[in-house]
């Protein structure tokens, strides 16, 4: 039985989170047609009454952007308690003006709330290259800093304001005891297209899991748990590692994935001893991947989303390397839009991986979800009597389980994909003539 239990809400169910958003008018240029949605909250904040224990994750794309390059300086003494965040403005390479930008957002941040600079971590998604609209930042902060609420409501709309191509929000809470004592977590995301996160705690490779190298995804994760500073950021690395580092929409990683996660202590729980501890790591790991499921099923123009399971390689990475050759080829993509069971296309994103791959022995087979009843396409290299019609039925569902064993040793990923659509490129491919309709 889980250890814990979904309740309703997000970012403010936890004791003593309150947050507030608004729409500031920041998308001076495109982020994409789906971010057109009229006077959309575009800038949130979210605060702690207490200073908070912090730990980050952040993108490994060597170019990144002026907020994560703030939030890795300002978590150095593994502690926060507000975070600031803007939509329709990625400030990524802008140069000495985006960090003199960001790190203004975060002393207008704390100014407001009597706060040092350090104590504030920033959020930023949009198009990249184009500076920050700073008149409107700066009302809008200084706006968003005297609404702050703890509602359910106030939680929905900073869920909304950090969209950006997304088409609906994405938030959980959950609630489970440390000790004896109720403790609460909650989530929120963002994300639909350039959506392939490798993330690591200071931006520098390898993330925690391996993985591939253009919109974002953003996660804000608050708890009232007491928990030290050294156990957050070990929970936080594990749990991305098998939730938002575990995905892919198009392959492209972005300049500004960031997630970030504040517990408050205010739950006053007893010191975490090690049954504790695994509660709030499957607690943890529970919220992240739910939250990075919504991205995937959220993305730009997808039909289908696809749970490729790899086992029988020789080691973790390159299980991971061939989950990611074929979730990534477009070939594989594109058939599974068709409902095509075009196992050829897998096996040949397989070989060109960089994982060990013996022809003889590769099986690949479908189910629905988490079933164990599989439908083999291919057994030890050679196709199976299954009828064409059969595998069509078995890769026809919204949502399927693609199982592929190496059979060469222990190895296993799983990697949570999408299929790719003519809308994705009508979507992304934007008008010159129309820059609003350009994406990030």
């Amino acid at each position: 039985m889980p250890k814990f239990k979904t309740i309703e809400g997000s970012i403010t169910s936890p004791q003593g989170f309150h947050t507030a958003a608004r729409f500031c008018d920041l998308k001076k240029i495109g982020t994409g047609k789906g971010s057109n949605k009229g006077e959309k909250r575009d800038l949130a904040l979210i605060y702690s009454e207490t200073p908070a224990k912090a730990a980050g994750m952040f993108t490994t794309n060597q170019i990144c952007a002026a907020p994560v390059k703030i939030c890795i300086k300002h978590l150095k003494n593994n502690s926060a308690q507000a975070v600031v965040i803007n939509s329709g403005n990625a400030n990524a390479c802008t140069g000495p003006k985006g960090m003199k930008d960001a790190l203004e957002m975060a002393a207008i941040t704390a100014k407001k709330l009597g706060l040092k600079d350090s104590d504030v971590l920033v959020g930023s998604t949009g198009r990249i290259g184009v500076n920050l609209p700073m008149d409107q930042i700066r009302k809008g902060i200084t706006a968003v800093a005297k609404e702050l609420k703890s509602t359910q409501t106030a939680a929905s709309q900073t869920a909304e304001a950090i969209m950006t191509s997304d088409t609906q929000t994405k938030e959980i809470s959950v609630e489970f005891k440390l000790g004896g004592t109720l403790v609460r977590l909650g989530g929120i995301a963002k994300g639909a297209g350039m959506i392939q996160p490798g993330m690591s705690p200071n931006g520098s490779r390898p993330a925690s899991i391996d993985s591939g190298l253009h919109a974002t995804m953003l996660s804000f994760l608050t708890t009232d748990a007491n928990i030290s500073a050294k156990n957050l950021k070990k929970c936080l690395k594990e749990a991305v590692s098998k939730s938002f580092n575990s995905i892919t929409v198009d392959g492209d990683m972005s300049t500004n994935d960031t997630v970030l996660l504040l517990a408050n202590g205010l739950a006053d729980n007893r010191k975490l001893d090690t049954q504790d501890l695994n509660t709030f790591q499957a607690s943890l790991n529970h919220v992240c991947l739910e939250l990075a499921k919504m991205i995937v099923r959220d993305g730009e123009g997808i039909t289908r989303v696809i749970t490729v399971r790899v086992s029988g390689a020789r080691s973790l990475t390159e299980a991971n390397k061939a989950a990611r050759s074929v979730g990534n080829s477009s070939l594989v993509k594109t058939s599974w839009f068709g409902g095509d069971p075009n196992w050829g296309r897998i096996i040949d994103a397989l070989g060109y991986s960089d994982a060990k791959v013996d022809e003889e022995k590769v099986d690949i087979a479908y189910s629905a979800p988490g079933s164990k009843k599989k439908v083999f396409s291919l057994k030890k290299g050679r196709p199976t009597r299954t009828s064409f019609e059969k595998l069509c039925n078995a890769v026809e569902p919204k949502e399927f389980d693609l199982h592929i064993n190496l059979n060469i040793g222990k190895g296993e990923a799983v990697l949570y994909a999408s299929d790719l659509t003519e809308e994705y490129v009508d979507f992304n491919k934007g008008d010159i003539t129309d820059p609003a309709s350009l994406g990030g």
